[in-house]
């Protein structure tokens, strides 16, 4: 397996975003599984946050090693839920008849080059009746030198991620969320150009902009937002 180190240096500056992860998992719990593989792990945030009771299993998939060492470590110290299981590498480290009732890319997918190949592997691990979730990073308008210094390949659309539906999944949902947000994006690519924001600046997107956002997206039929979330589904077998 190719040593995979992850260039960016994001993660622990977002990890303070609390209303923000608050906001995404309610839109998403509805699609978790009782089985769940998480690609890209990273430091463990999104496992934290999702990984309920409910689940059965939960695979914590990291390609870079140094970070999947942490992960292990924080399943010693019980820091991360029961069910969860640490693999080092990318979908070819999965065994071929591994399936799953839900597979996460939370902003993942952006730093995968082959994005399409990406989503028809990850198809190929998916159960009957299960799910796909994306969430990434909206508007490739909005590219700017914070996305290229954390290693992002894009940024996406609604239509550019329903374009790369693999085959034998439905798009089941498709919106954009942090309608606020989305303003300091425009601030940033425009004026700002900052490749990387200071912990008050993330602290007032947090705590002020998504929380405007969750009261102003569903008025604007989440229609507007910085980030974009895709889910698919494999229909169930007839019986």
């Amino acid at each position: 397996m190719t040593h995979y180190s992850y260039v960016g240096t994001e993660l622990e500056l977002f990890s303070a975003a609390t209303v923000w992860k608050s906001y995404f998992r309610r839109h998403i719990e509805p699609f978790l599984g009782a089985e769940v593989l998480e690609v890209g792990a990273g430091m463990g945030g999104t496992t934290k946050l999702l990984c309920t009771p409910r689940q059965d299993a939960w695979i914590c998939l990291e390609p870079d090693a140094d970070l999947a060492q942490g992960l292990s470590q924080a399943v010693e110290r019980g820091e991360l839920p029961g069910p969860c299981q640490v693999v080092v590498g990318t979908l070819s480290q999965v065994p071929p008849r591994s399936f799953f009732d839900t597979l996460l890319y939370i902003d993942v997918l952006e730093h995968i080059e082959d994005d399409r190949r990406e989503l028809e592997q990850a198809a190929a691990h998916l159960k009957p009746g299960g799910y796909l979730v994306v969430l990434g990073p909206a508007h490739p308008r909005l590219f700017s030198p914070f996305d290229r210094a954390i290693g992002h390949y894009r940024r996406y659309t609604r239509s550019s991620l329903r374009a790369l539906t693999p085959i034998g999944l439905l798009m089941v949902r498709s919106i954009y969320l942090d309608s606020i947000g989305m303003l300091a994006s425009i601030g940033n690519r425009l004026v700002l150009s900052q490749s990387m924001p200071g912990p008050g600046q993330i602290v007032l997107w947090d705590k002020v902009m998504v929380r405007c956002s969750r009261l102003v997206d569903p008025l604007l039929f989440y229609s507007l937002g910085k980030s974009v979330l895709s889910i698919w589904k494999r229909p169930p077998t007839p019986s």
